[in-house]
Formats: C-alpha cells, sequence, structure tokens
C-alpha cells in the first residue's frame, strides 16, 4: 500500500510540474507587466504560445544532424525527469531513494551539454557564441551548486533531497548563517541557469547579449515548443528546489495522509506564486549586466557557498 501510495504521488507530481510551469512563467510576466504600469499578458498565454507552436510545421536548417532534432526531446525529457526527483508538495515519492542532489546536478548538466552541442551544430555564429557563453556561465555556476550540495550534505549527513526536507522539517536545524549563504548562493545560481535578468534576458533577441536564445534561434515547431516547455520547467524546478531545501513547510511526509499531500499541493501552488511575485520584483528593481560581469556575479556566488561550507565544516568538527 505504501508503495503504490508513493508511485501514484510520483505521478501526481510529475503531471503536477509539467501542469505548472508555463503558469509559472505566465504570473512572473504578468508582475512585470503590472510593475511597470503595463496590463500585460493573460497568465495562460504560455499555454496559448506551446500549443501555437506545437502546430507549427518543423522547419529544419539544410545541414542540420540527427543531433539538433533529437535534443529538444532529451533536453525536456531530462529536466521534467529532473523537475520530478525535487519533493514539491510531500516526502513519500516513488524515487525518493533514488532522487538526490547530486543526480539533479548531473541531470540539468546533461541537458545543458546537449542543448550546447545543438547550438553548434548547424554553424551559425549565433547558435557558436551563445553555446560557449552557456559553457562559461556552467563552468561557474555548477562549482557553486556542487558547494551548496556538500553544505546541507554536511549539515543533514545526506544528498538524498527526500531526507533533506525531512530535516528540515524536524526543527533541528535552527537559523545558520552557513545556510542563509548557502541559500544565497543557491538564488544567484538559479538566476544564471534560468537566463534571467542580471545575467540574461530571455524576453529579448539582442545579439550581443544574448545567451540562451541564441542557441535556439535555429529551432521551429514542436521543437521549440519543448525547449520553451523544458526551460519553464527549469524555473519551476529551482524554486521547487529552493523550497524543497530551505523552506519545506507544509510539506506531506511519509505516513501523513492524502489529506496532508492535498494540502501540500496548496502550499506549493502558494509557494511558486510568492517565488514568481519575488522574481518579477528583483528583475524589474535591476538592469541586465554586461557579459563579462558574469564571472563576477558567479563568483560571488561560489565564494558564498564555499564560505557556508566551510563556517558548516568547522562548526560540526567534521
Amino acid at each position: 500500500m505504501t508503495l503504490l501510495l508513493a508511485t501514484l504521488y510520483q505521478i501526481l507530481q510529475m503531471l503536477l510540474v509539467l501542469a505548472l510551469a508555463p503558469l509559472l512563467t505566465g504570473w512572473v510576466r504578468l508582475v512585470k507587466a503590472r510593475l511597470v504600469g503595463r496590463r500585460g499578458p493573460s497568465v495562460l498565454q504560455p499555454y496559448r504560445d506551446l500549443l501555437r507552436l506545437l502546430r507549427k510545421e518543423v522547419v529544419l536548417a539544410r545541414n542540420a544532424s540527427w543531433l539538433f532534432r533529437s535534443v529538444p526531446y532529451m533536453m525536456f525529457t531530462a529536466i521534467w525527469l529532473a523537475a520530478g526527483l525535487v519533493p514539491v508538495f510531500t516526502t513519500q515519492l516513488a524515487l525518493a531513494p533514488t532522487a538526490d542532489l547530486i543526480a539533479l546536478i548531473a541531470l540539468l548538466g546533461s541537458a545543458r551539454f546537449f542543448l550546447a552541442l545543438a547550438g553548434m551544430d548547424t554553424g551559425t555564429s549565433f547558435g557558436g557564441i551563445g553555446s560557449s557563453r552557456e559553457m562559461m556561465i556552467a563552468a561557474l555556476a555548477e562549482p557553486a551548486m556542487l558547494m551548496i550540495v556538500f553544505s546541507v550534505a554536511i549539515l543533514v549527513r545526506s544528498t538524498s533531497l527526500a531526507e533533506i526536507a525531512d530535516f528540515m522539517l524536524s526543527g533541528a536545524v535552527g537559523l545558520r548563517i552557513s545556510l542563509a549563504l548557502a541559500l544565497i548562493a543557491l538564488v544567484m545560481v538559479a538566476i544564471a541557469e534560468n537566463a534571467r535578468i542580471p545575467i540574461d534576458n530571455p524576453a529579448t533577441h539582442l545579439e550581443l547579449t544574448m545567451v540562451h536564445e541564441a542557441m535556439v534561434l535555429e529551432y521551429s515547431g514542436r521543437h521549440l515548443a519543448l525547449v520553451e516547455a523544458a526551460s519553464m520547467l527549469k524555473m519551476l524546478l529551482y524554486m521547487a528546489l529552493i523550497a524543497c531545501v530551505f523552506a519545506p513547510w507544509g510539506m506531506a511526509t511519509a505516513g501523513s495522509g492524502v489529506a496532508a499531500a492535498l494540502g501540500g499541493m496548496v502550499v506549493f501552488v502558494a509557494k511558486l506564486a510568492v517565488g514568481g511575485t519575488l522574481l518579477a520584483l528583483f528583475e524589474t528593481s535591476i538592469a541586465k549586466m554586461r557579459v563579462f560581469r558574469v564571472g563576477e556575479f558567479l563568483g560571488g556566488a561560489l565564494l558564498l557557498s564555499l564560505l557556508g561550507a566551510i563556517f558548516l565544516y568547522v562548526s560540526r568538527g567534521v
């Protein structure tokens, strides 16, 4: 019965993240528009955009290889699976025993690697520029992400996301400067990984500064729909990860019942609304930085995560 319930929760989570990802993107766009005095599009506009792209014919470059055609499917699958590993409304998931932060980083890194290859596959200058910039960001963001993982692992003595959420929910952690540093570092990494302001601007196609959009300029039709859906899932994933590790309140635990799981879903939607509002506020209050300053931004994230790990290592005497 327990395994059956965990499997049911896992399927529900996979469907929930898939359904909520475009809604989160629409919510961020709407809040940003209202903050700058515009009416803004409906929160349902991302769903309409995806449906419109799915109906369009795929146009491929003459020299595009099998890799270019396969990457949207591989990228979407990897990020959707990664989003399914992060407990969002309950820690009782069928994949919980194998779901840890290292696997999460591996899936996200694989998706980025194949997208960068696809950006170079057609041989266009924009694709090459976007891929090289994406790899530069990854070279700085992934070490920071690993240091955040080490910080949490030193404290919880596990990299399992379900165990981390259970530990945080137990109330035994208290207030720690090291966790605050890790939280700030994770937010900075999330901004960079999702191509948000000040690192990138997903709403523009300015060739001098764009990163993510440069890699996907050659995609169209259902391929572009999958790439866009993967990007929406990735933003939801990072918000769910921050909520799971640093604010798991309201999440159901193993054996807490179906009512607690339903309550966890409601709380998760509220967390996404708050996270989307904070992201919109941050993006409207800061300007996009120049590309060569991205290293300073992510270097700061790496430094904060390293300090967090050192503080925890010293305080626990491990």
